[in-house]
């Protein structure tokens, strides 16, 4: 019979914890910001931060962490010196570079250049965009420079691929184009 009044007195204890729950609302919060956000107006005074401090500003002459800066300038002398400049990729990674060129062209340039390079891409045939060249056309005389240059930069109507690409990226695909260029003049 004891017991039976022990487990009774638990239900009992166990209904009235229950009984004060509101759902919309926790009990108990151990961390009260994971319920209930705290919103920053965007370059707003805060609390947290020292005494009078703003965004931080990168120290001078650093870079971001993966980034390498393009020596030649968005002329069309720049393109010129860029002309002579040959892929940093490694010799030895040929086949996996060109293979990942490939993908990254058939995702960004094809539309427009073709499958082969040949000017004639989707766009080109349903006469959205007009003026694409072939790669290998002799008076364009495109090197990988050139090619990476291009993406870097854009030319004409077509636009800058730096924000889409990385520089690693951009290098695979100015080979992959090469590599079109030699398929296209054979």
């Amino acid at each position: 019979m004891n017991s039976f009044k022990k487990i009774g007195i638990v239900i009992c204890l166990m209904w009235a914890f229950v009984a004060c729950q509101d759902d919309r609302k926790p009990n108990y919060q151990y961390m009260p910001n994971m319920y209930e956000p705290v919103g920053y107006e965007t370059y707003g005074e805060v609390d947290f931060l020292p005494s009078n401090s703003e965004a931080m500003i990168p120290p001078a002459n650093t870079i971001n962490r993966g980034w390498l800066p393009y020596g030649y300038e968005n002329t069309p002398e720049g393109k010129e010196l860029a002309r002579l400049n040959e892929s940093p990729l490694d010799s030895m990674m040929v086949e996996e570079n060109l293979a990942v060129g490939g993908q990254l062209y058939t995702i960004y340039c094809a539309i427009c250049h073709g499958d082969k390079g040949n000017g004639q891409g989707w766009l080109v045939k349903q006469e959205k965009i007009l003026g694409v060249p072939s790669y290998d056309d002799a008076a364009r005389n495109i090197t990988v420079g050139t090619t990476y240059h291009t993406l870097q930069y854009g030319l004409n109507s077509m636009g800058s691929y730096a924000s889409q690409m990385d520089t690693k990226e951009m290098w695979q695909v100015s080979e992959y184009v090469m590599k079109l260029k030699e398929d296209l003049t054979k």
